[in-house]
């Protein structure tokens, strides 16, 4: 049975071969690219299953690479960087990674975060996403929400804000830029607010998937879904 494929792009030597050294201490088969020119080529012939992606690289920068790779595949991408700051562009951006993690970092973490996202997601030949998150059903034209053989209703602001994180499992939304997502006439929305209607939203998912949790808080960041069992 083939290993699961780990893409490095990584340009410390050092950090690299650690990372390698953990991930294939947990079974995994890794790649290191060095220069972010190198990593389109790494990506088509590995092949990886994720990417484990720094954002400041040597002449193509992270953030470009991400964008290429969603233009061809969902793989999981996992971001690095050491600059604070970059969390904000990371979640400004609507450049597709899956999760991010900040240097200095344990590599038990990133090891721990490379298990989480693959666990979350099974890719097929064509890099589409099949996991327990597709059960999870949003009719837009009734606003109910269905889980199995469970549904309950959903009020507009609630529904979109559901649809909007459930458009793409794993990523990090600011409350910002939630409000951006059900607001489109400049009002002033309070964090409060999205916080409330959060709090709803989980209430009522819990009544369908009692033995699931779809929203979760990102300290100091904001919400993101990801199917999880409790």
């Amino acid at each position: 049975m083939d290993k699961t494929r780990i893409l490095i792009v990584e340009d410390e030597p050092k950090l690299a071969d650690i990372l390698s050294k953990y991930l294939e201490k947990a079974d995994y088969e890794t790649r290191i690219v060095a220069d972010g020119a190198d990593a389109e080529h790494a990506f088509s012939t590995f092949d990886p299953h994720l990417i484990l992606l720094d954002i400041m690289l040597p002449n193509v920068d992270g953030i470009e690479i991400c964008k290429m790779v969603r233009a061809k595949s969902n793989v999981p991408v996992i971001m690095t960087t050491a600059k604070v700051e970059e969390i904000d562009r990371l979640l400004g951006l609507e450049i597709g990674a899956d999760d991010y993690v900040c240097k200095p970092y344990s590599p038990r973490e990133v090891v721990a975060r490379v298990k989480a996202v693959l666990r979350r997601v099974t890719l097929n030949g064509n890099g589409q996403k099949h996991d327990i998150e597709d059960k999870l059903r949003l009719n837009e034209d009734t606003l109910f929400v269905s889980f199995l053989n469970n549904s309950v209703s959903f009020t507009h602001v609630e529904f979109l804000l559901l649809k909007s994180m459930q458009s793409h499992p794993g990523r990090i939304y600011s409350r910002d830029k939630l409000m951006n997502h059900i607001y489109d006439d400049d009002r002033i929305v309070s964090d409060r607010t999205i916080d409330s209607h959060i709090k709803k939203i989980r209430k009522k998912l819990h009544g369908i998937a009692p033995e699931h949790e779809f929203i979760h808080s990102i300290y100091g960041a904001g919400y993101k879904f990801e199917a999880q069992s409790e």
